[in-house]
């Protein structure tokens, strides 16, 4: 992990921070910019929670990217086992080298088995090459509510000392800290374990300012216009009530889209508009509640009102 320049004020260095991430693509709210800043002060790893979108992910990517570091991903899913996260014995390797020994006529001794558990015969999976990195490095575990619970026990000894205990060898620890990067999209409850052992922070949809400068940097191309009107439409279908709320990557292939079709500002023809709510809408569900009307009324920056409200009011006028 690159430890911040302690000559350096807290506020200049997070302000550095800043504009490295802003310059890799990236604008970081300032309590997001602390957090991130005493993780990498205090050496920690940095848990990150929030809605699939709003843009965890590409903070480690862009946090790589500002440093010239390499990002080092564990993509977590139910049924990841060790073999898959943090090391692998190469059979194929010690199977060759054991054959080789007893082939050896020279009268030499047999292959004893610390000559093939050694380091050398080891297969580097993300966990153990982030640790044997010479240099500074991202590691991004990337949706960690994902894995089963039992996988978050064995995360604790790399969280807590950068350390990986292998049995054959012994344990293998970190010359250069990662800075490591957890990403939850709070499908499940996490051990408080691992949350001890983490810095905080929940990351939620960005305010509208935020978000049309998010856009604005990434598609500088693209007309001011389309990007407001585009984005506020996205801030308001968000409070609708659906199956899979669009993110801001969902913003920005929508906004390209309605680019690359010519547009300078929202169509007034909904049907152009419902043509590209591929790019927003990702469920069969969503996609069949946003209807013509529905959408010119978002569009307007009204909200639809929805039949149990409808309902109440009614009862309410009802003698």
């Amino acid at each position: 992990m690159t430890a911040p320049d302690l000559s350096a004020s807290p506020a200049n260095q997070e302000r550095v921070l800043r504009e490295r991430l802003q310059r890799s693509g990236y604008l970081i709210d300032p309590d997001l910019a602390t957090t991130v800043w005493l993780a990498s002060a205090l050496q920690r790893p940095l848990l990150i929670e929030g809605d699939a979108g709003v843009g965890k992910t590409a903070l480690a990517t862009a946090l790589a990217q500002s440093q010239n570091a390499p990002l080092v991903r564990l993509q977590c899913f139910e049924g990841l086992d060790l073999a898959q996260a943090a090391y692998e014995w190469n059979y194929g390797r010690q199977l060759m080298s054991i054959r080789l020994g007893e082939s050896d006529n020279s009268g030499s001794e047999k292959v004893r088995e610390s000559d093939v558990f050694s380091r050398e015969f080891l297969l580097e999976r993300p966990l153990l090459r982030a640790i044997s990195q010479t240099g500074p490095c991202v590691l991004l575990i990337d949706e960690i509510d994902r894995a089963d619970e039992a996988f978050e026990a064995f995360l604790l000894e790399v969280l807590a000392d950068y350390q990986i205990t292998v049995p054959e060898i012994g344990t293998i620890r970190a010359t250069h800290i990662p800075q490591v990067i957890l990403t939850s999209n709070g499908t499940r409850e996490l051990s408080d374990a691992l949350r001890r052992r983490c810095l905080y922070h929940y990351l939620d949809y960005p305010t509208l300012s935020r978000e049309i400068a998010i856009v604005k940097t990434a598609m500088p191309e693209a007309d001011t216009r389309l990007v407001e009107d585009a984005v506020q439409f996205v801030q308001r279908l968000r409070k609708e009530d659906l199956a899979k709320i669009p993110g801001i990557a969902e913003t920005l292939d929508w906004v390209c889209a309605l680019f690359q079709l010519g547009h300078h500002s929202l169509p007034e023809d909904m049907s152009t508009v419902l043509g590209t709510l591929g790019c927003l809408l990702k469920t069969r569900e969503d996609r069949f509640v946003m209807g013509s009307d529905r959408l010119r009324q978002l569009v307007e920056g009204r909200r639809t009102v929805g039949v149990a409200e409808n309902s109440a009011e009614q009862a309410k006028a009802a003698p």
